[in-house]
């Protein structure tokens, strides 16, 4: 195995050719906007902050807009598709299922990001427009990703808005709970092809400035069926974070096949979300119905040999199924929900880290081997 980091300070670089100022927000187009929030409120502990709808103006589209901290996601459903916008949508839902349809990217100067991303060799999906209300104007652009993910580039800049021009305030749909689930996204994966892995590390690297912060590759990221490459590409403030995972010939189909298999090409494969309080957040959202994988006991037994002292005791990592790593920064804790749909897609990881830079080198092998299980559950390994 390969495992190279960069040494960019984790401070903004100077004279950053594409500055960005964080996640700006997940965007899902789904079947049922209204259930898909209605789930995330509740099993999620997220907030509904804005609406877009019919009542709104929107006749084509709902969207609803839900928040954790500084995590924040989108879910839109076509009501009637009228325009291309939303005869994409609808077809998107049909072919690939619920999944993720912008990684939306707040950057101080939409303009300027978009011009230097086209002049890099990014596809322009939609120019720089400004859009306004009462609550003032934001700038957007788009470009395009792998599969059918787009960029959005959101310069929202004294905006003082729930979310966007068009959308309204709207009330929680259920009360808040007493403790956030988790407080912001810590980095989004996407899967693609076999061979294309590179190329969209190239992409990121050049049209975005992003540098290349992990790369994992060889026999510690498979198991005895099953292999996968991945590199993890990041803005120099580290604070987006895009891991790029393709498949590894293996014996038999590997979690990233079946993903592709199912989706229907490549997409974003889950969504990490960085948390406080590991335990508190998983006992609430299995209250709540949240499926995670399982961990077998064998794991735990030597665990603390490896990861030293944490702030969770092992047997209660134990008893939650819960995952921890260690590396040269300090360690993380984390653990991953089953896909939360029908198709084997997306999922959601929680992490809690201490230092630690990583993705849970240490827990691949088990990772991959819980995910396995799932596969041959569903007849797909």
């Amino acid at each position: 195995m390969t495992e190279t980091i960069d040494q960019t300070p984790h401070t903004a670089r100077q004279a950053d050719p594409f500055p960005v100022k964080g996640m700006d927000a997940v965007v899902f187009a789904v079947g049922n906007a209204k259930q898909a929030a209605h789930y995330y409120a509740t099993a999620f502990g997220m907030q509904l902050v804005a609406y877009s709808g019919p009542e709104t103006g929107s006749r084509e589209t709902a969207s609803y807009v839900l928040v954790s901290g500084g995590a924040r996601f989108v879910f839109t459903s076509v009501i009637k598709a009228t325009t291309d916008h939303g005869r994409f949508l609808a077809q998107h839902v049909a072919e690939h299922g619920d999944g993720v349809v912008d990684l939306a990217i707040e950057v101080p100067d939409a303009r300027a990001a978009y011009a230097y991303a086209l002049e890099h060799g990014a596809t322009g999906l939609e120019e720089p427009r400004e859009v306004k209300d009462e609550h003032g104007t934001v700038v957007l652009a788009a470009i395009a990703t792998y599969g059918q993910t787009k960029h959005t580039l959101v310069e929202r800049t004294g905006y003082e808005g729930p979310y966007l021009p068009g959308y309204t305030a709207a009330k929680p749909i259920v009360a808040p709970p007493a403790k956030r689930f988790f407080q912001a996204i810590d980095h989004c994966v996407g899967n693609v092809e076999l061979g294309k892995m590179d190329e969209w590390v190239g992409f990121y690297n050049n049209v975005m400035g992003f540098t290349n912060m992990k790369e994992f590759v060889g026999d510690d990221i498979a198991t005895e069926y099953s292999a996968l490459m991945s590199k993890v590409v990041a803005d120099g403030t580290r604070k987006v974070k895009f891991p790029l995972n393709e498949p590894a010939i293996a014996k038999k189909k590997s979690q990233i096949d079946e993903y592709l298999e199912f989706y229907g090409g490549p997409g974003v494969q889950h969504i990490a979300l960085a948390t406080n309080d590991i335990v508190a957040s998983v006992q609430a959202m299995r209250a709540a119905g949240v499926e995670f994988l399982d961990t077998p006991d064998s794991y735990y037994d030597t665990l603390g040999e490896w990861v030293g002292e944490t702030r969770v005791p092992i047997e209660t990592l134990r008893e939650l199924k819960i995952l921890a790593d260690r590396d040269e920064d300090g360690y993380l804790l984390q653990i991953f929900t089953k896909p939360v749909q029908d198709r084997p897609t997306v999922f959601f990881e929680m992490i809690e880290r201490h230092g630690s830079l990583g993705f849970g080198k240490g827990n691949f092998k088990a990772l991959f081997e819980a995910i396995e299980r799932e596969q041959e559950r569903r007849g797909n390994l």
